[in-house]
């Protein structure tokens, strides 16, 4: 399979929102903006390639890095796909289609899809080893808010950090999508856990997600908390914030200690839905550099990803998603809770995914 996949031109198409048994319905986005880029538009109905399945879409996953998608700035997004594109890396539905040599799959079958892009649209087509079944007790809107956020947690948490029980794990962000999976996945393994919220409403999700402490920023001093918590030093610090907070979470590891970073929202717009280039500028400039020769001398490691480009990493994705949803159906994880917008109601999810208040996932419902 190619890494980078065909582009679909959307030159041809019907605009609309009248949708056909012989049609779908997709959001494309043709250009970097704000909230007016994104387009719905009708296309013919999607047929599958050999190996491929294609899946009648109940539910989209909405991700913060589908934002940055629509600013420009996602540097796989414009390697693999370039404009026009359509968001969305996670999908669950029922399949639509079978190509040549998929005989495992029935027609009508529920299942959970992996894609990469192309996921906020009624129909999606993807290869057969990114189509997963719906894990059992789970909606479809609960499940299609599982799959970005729990591998990346997984692949930074599991793969890169390996916790041990007993450790002590700080999780920046921890009501959000990837913040609350990093949470639940470090209690899976033992750890006790400090989560760190910025509004006082989402401290109670991070304590039913299991956080042994939760600090909420906005009415306590974060690292004076944190430093309570851990007088030692943490063994991981999960951290997306970027400039904010990178420095100080590195300082706040133990020897030896691991700063997992990805990604860089703090340097990103909370309204508007455009980057503030001087902003950028200013958060790049004092984005610390983490010196080889003192992480040698300190024992500390910074491990930075983007899942993005481990798409054909077959391995990870089964192994990962094999054991997610185990532990999904048995009980010891729990997925996010889902707020769901309709496929035409895009701009506002992405409106108020980027505002911080959220809590959870956002669905679309195509």
């Amino acid at each position: 399979m190619s890494r980078v996949y065909e582009r679909r031109e959307a030159s041809l198409t019907l605009r609309g929102n009248t949708v056909s048994e012989d049609t779908y319905r997709r959001v494309t986005i043709r250009g970097a903006g704000s909230y007016e880029r994104l387009e719905l538009e009708t296309l013919p109905a999607l047929e599958p390639g050999p190996g491929e399945v294609v899946i009648d879409v109940v539910a989209s996953g909405v991700n913060y890095a589908d934002c940055v998608v629509r600013m420009g700035l996602y540097s796989s997004a414009k390697e693999f796909v370039g404009w026009p594109i359509t968001p969305g890396f996670e999908v669950a539905g029922a399949v639509r289609a079978l190509g040549e040599g998929v005989s495992d799959l029935s027609v009508g079958d529920s299942v959970l899809g992996v894609t990469l892009f192309f996921g906020y649209a009624s129909q999606v087509k993807t290869p057969r080893e990114k189509v997963f079944p719906l894990p059992r007790g789970l909606s479809p809107e609960q499940a299609a808010g599982v799959p970005a956020v729990f591998l990346t947690a997984y692949y930074g948490l599991i793969e890169l950090a390996q916790p041990r029980a007993g450790q002590k794990v700080l999780v920046h962000s921890a009501a959000g999508g990837v913040g609350g999976s990093l949470v639940q996945l470090a209690k899976a393994k033992g750890c006790e856990v400090v989560g760190v919220v910025g509004a006082s409403h989402k401290v109670e999700q991070v304590r039913a997600h299991g956080a042994d402490h939760v600090i909420d920023k906005s009415s306590e001093d974060l690292w004076a908390v944190a430093e309570r918590c851990a007088p030692e030093g943490y063994d991981i610090v999960c951290d997306a914030n970027g400039v904010a907070t990178l420095k100080q979470s590195y300082d706040h590891l133990r020897t030896p200690g691991k700063l997992v970073v990805y990604g860089f929202h703090t340097m990103m717009p909370k309204r508007g839905g455009k980057p503030n280039w001087l902003k950028l500028a200013w958060g790049w400039l004092r984005t610390p550099r983490f010196n080889p020769l003192d992480m040698t001398t300190s024992s500390k490691s910074v491990l930075a990803f983007n899942l993005s480009y481990m798409f054909e990493e077959q391995w990870l994705l089964d192994e990962a998603m094999h054991q997610l949803i185990a532990w999904l159906e048995e009980g010891t994880i729990q997925a996010p809770p889902v707020t769901t917008y309709p496929l035409d109601e895009v701009a506002r999810a992405h409106r108020d995914l980027e505002s911080g208040q959220t809590v959870g996932k956002l669905i679309l419902v195509p």
